[in-house]
């Protein structure tokens, strides 16, 4: 219970120093500029996930495409030993 109020009081307590650091305008400025950079980090995480996920995807297409390809040659071979 008593690191849920350190946690809580953290919490408000980052909320009230962000607000008053945004009244001032150069401490405005810094906010925009640290919620820019943020937005871009979050952007390049974005991209590199979708990247990673396409590349993962077509590994296993792939996979399948080979697993298919073995398993159609076995019924061949089968079919023709018979």
């Amino acid at each position: 219970m008593k690191n849920l109020l350190w946690f809580t009081f953290g919490i408000v307590g980052g909320f009230v120093i962000a607000h008053l650091v945004d009244k001032n305008p150069a401490g405005h400025d810094a906010l925009a500029e640290i919620d820019a950079r943020i937005g871009e980090f979050t952007d390049r995480i974005g991209e590199a996930y979708r990247d990673q996920e396409s590349r993962l995807g077509q590994i296993v297409d792939d996979a399948k495409d080979a697993v298919a390809r073995a398993a159609d040659a076995a019924a061949d071979s089968a079919r023709s030993a018979e």
